[in-house]
């Protein structure tokens, strides 16, 4: 029998319309009482369900997260008891027993028992800022589909700009699309506003117009289009002022400053990070509980002994999301060893980038989370350097390859514990060496004769 661990507690099934409360009063030796009650979900309703637990002087409540419902509830009890947000998938009830007044018994009973593990919930001021950041990534979203409708328009108007420029909406590609809406300029004037590198595909550009069909209404939908990016553009403007002002109101600019260090993190970037971890490190345990939360570390999947697979758990998608832009740019950077570890892995991986950019991800986390706890910015450590043993490890993977290229090369290797005497190696020839069959003989039984190799016998012919 599991022991109890709290006397006085309540577990809430949360509704749209309704609330069914549970609360499980008594002695940790014995049964305790059970009272089942329920209430609108009104502010007077949530008043009158704060002042019931308050008389039954219940001290733990626990409630689903069920979409934002709970937040009402959350706001009308934070103060006067201690709530625990659950998640739904560790707090099931069975199949064919599922009832409202069942679900608050059951949330209740599992809390009692201490069998319940709350959902990270930051204070008022931190989540003030997260939706400032997640509104800010719906509308950098939203712009994305206008570019998109955009190029939607241009292909019905057969004009082919997306398979020739890698941007249609860089300086060169806005001013030859300001050019189609015009309706002024030839396939050869418009070609001509090519920027940069995109000088050099002048004929293609040109190709690719020649023969358009733009009608006034592509010229209408795609204004329409353009109209509704330059809003969204003055809209992101404005919620940079605000979230930049909130992390000064709540007393964040140096866990910003501080995160900003670590190689990758930007701006806005740190911004969207701060607002979903919080400042304060102390709500996860370690390195690896912040890398489970935010689903970038390995999951676990074993039985019998065996592993099943060990791809990432589903986490906050807001933190994986910036993580990965980080990471990304964090991999292009000179002098850094995640751009060195982001190689290794790619490599290791035949090519992918998604292995990759997910471990480098799962390393700026970790780096975040000690710049937070510790308080110090980042100070970059260099590529690491190889010992004697990768060395001699790197020198035979490459005379391998080139063996495998038709280049045979001699690399005498120093004695050992002599180090910094290696000499140059010396290119010997250049045909490529026969590979040996890999084919093993057969095994031949005692008292049986060595089998010989079979010869085609010609027949000549008279």
């Amino acid at each position: 029998m599991i022991k109890a661990e709290i006397e006085r507690c309540a577990g809430i099934d949360v509704g749209k319309k309704f609330l069914s409360v549970t609360i499980m009063v008594g002695p940790l030796e014995g049964e305790p009482r059970v009272e089942q009650r329920r209430f609108g979900t009104i502010r007077e309703e949530l008043v009158t369900l704060r002042e019931w637990l308050q008389k039954e002087k219940v001290t733990h409540v626990v409630m689903e997260s069920t979409g934002s419902y709970w937040k009402p509830i959350w706001n009308e009890l934070e103060g006067s008891v201690k709530v625990y947000i659950a998640n739904p998938t560790e707090v099931k009830i069975r199949k064919g027993h599922k009832t409202d007044d069942k679900d608050g018994w059951w949330l209740a009973h599992l809390l009692r028992h201490a069998m319940i593990q709350p959902s990270f919930i930051p204070p008022r001021a931190v989540r003030d800022l997260r939706d400032l950041t997640r509104y800010r990534k719906k509308l950098l979203g939203n712009g994305t589909a206008e570019k998109n409708r955009v190029q939607k328009v241009l292909e019905d108007a057969n004009v082919k700009l997306g398979d020739v420029l890698g941007d249609i909406f860089g300086v060169g590609g806005q001013l030859m699309l300001d050019a189609l809406l015009k309706g002024e300029e030839t396939p050869q004037q418009i070609a001509q506003h090519a920027q940069r590198r995109a000088k050099s595909k002048i004929p293609e550009i040109i190709a690719s117009l020649e023969g358009h069909q733009m009608s006034d209404h592509h010229r209408r939908m795609i204004h329409h289009h353009l109209d509704h990016m330059k809003v969204l553009e003055e809209k992101i403007g404005i919620l940079d002022g605000e979230i930049e002002e909130q992390i000064k109101k709540a007393g964040m600019e140096e866990q910003w400053e501080l995160m900003r260090s670590v190689p990758g993190v930007e701006q806005t970037s740190a911004a969207t990070i701060l607002a979903e971890i919080g400042p304060d490190m102390t709500v996860f345990t370690n390195q690896r509980h912040i890398s489970s939360w935010a689903g970038v570390c390995p999951g676990n999947n074993r039985t019998a002994g065996k592993s099943k697979g060990s791809k990432t758990t589903r986490g906050n998608k807001f933190v994986k999301s910036a993580l990965t832009e980080c990471a990304w740019g964090a991999a292009r950077k000179n002098g850094c060893f995640l751009k060195e570890k982001f190689w290794r892995i790619k490599t290791k991986s035949k090519g992918q980038d998604a292995p990759a950019i997910v471990a480098v991800g799962h390393t700026l986390l970790i780096l975040i989370y000690h710049v937070l706890t510790t308080g110090e910015p980042y100070q970059e450590r260099g590529v690491t350097e190889l010992d004697e043993r990768q060395k001699d490890r790197a020198i035979r993977h490459h005379i391998r390859r080139l063996g495998k290229l038709g280049v045979a090369v001699s690399s005498p290797r120093p004695a050992k514990g002599v180090s910094g005497s290696t000499r140059p190696c010396r290119v010997l020839s250049g045909e490529k060496k026969a590979k040996p069959s890999s084919r093993r003989p057969r095994p031949v039984s005692p008292g049986e004769e060595t089998p010989r190799r079979k010869t085609r016998s010609r027949s000549k012919s008279s």
